[in-house]
């Protein structure tokens, strides 16, 4: 098994669908049999579960786990690092805001780094449509309170399209402990403390209708930023 493809959905009935059906034909060409894509569906009250149950019949390249409750998008991703089988384990975006071709070219370009991430803030990278300035700000700020309360020199923590090598997937599923939508900066943080090489990748990236980030959530996830820094600081002292 070369390839992992995790993909974390809530409430994504409306975009699942096309994504699958991207993602499977693609990497089925790339790599026939060599290749697993993992969805987790998360505390869905849609019928996503149902519409990935029906694409999965007789793809023996699908596979499902369902999570009832509440996970978090990390939760959910990290789920799938621990169930995953392929010697390079990544999580991508239910909408297809990274489509497949896109991804591949993390798995091209991995080198012998111990994880490599997609970005939409470095030379070379497009986004499409422009986005809001609103969106613009918030990610502004987010990726600058990452970069300086965490001492990283990543641009786009964010960017919902990363790839790591087996053994560090599952380090990661084992000692992650924030799984909600700022969990990124938790692994990213995680690497950094283990001294593993993470590259930073230039990335088309497609902007969707429907994103589950809210204003209100984007101010939490700043605010989960200071504390789990809190936290961090607390337990090296």
């Amino acid at each position: 098994m070369k390839l992992s493809i995790i993909i974390p959905a809530y409430n994504e009935e409306y975009r699942i669908l096309p994504t699958l059906r991207d993602y499977y034909s693609f990497f089925k060409n790339k790599f026939h049999k060599g290749f697993e894509i993992i969805v987790v569906p998360n505390n869905c009250k849609d019928n996503t579960l149902g519409i990935v149950q029906e694409f999965a019949k007789h793809k023996k390249q699908i596979r499902i786990f369902n999570i009832k409750g509440y996970s978090g998008k990390g939760g959910a991703v990290m789920k799938g690092f621990e169930l995953a089988k392929g010697d390079y384990i990544g999580f991508s975006d239910a909408d297809n805001s990274t489509n497949p071709k896109n991804f591949y070219k993390l798995y091209e370009n991995k080198q012998n780094y111990a994880g490599i991430i997609g970005s939409r803030k470095i030379k070379g990278a497009v986004i499409f449509p422009h986005r809001k300035l609103s969106q613009n700000l918030s990610s502004f700020f987010f990726n600058s309170f990452a970069r300086i309360l965490f001492k990283m020199n990543y641009y786009d923590t964010q960017c919902g399209a990363k790839l790591f090598k087996k053994d560090v997937a599952k380090f990661l599923a084992k000692n992650y402990s924030e799984p909600g939508w700022a969990f990124d900066v938790d692994l990213l943080s995680l690497c950094k403390k283990n001294k593993l090489s993470v590259y930073e990748y230039p990335i088309n990236w497609r902007d969707f209708r429907g994103s589950k980030l809210t204003v209100k959530e984007g101010i939490l996830s700043v605010i989960k930023l200071f504390k789990y820094r809190f936290k961090s600081v607390k337990k090296e002292l």
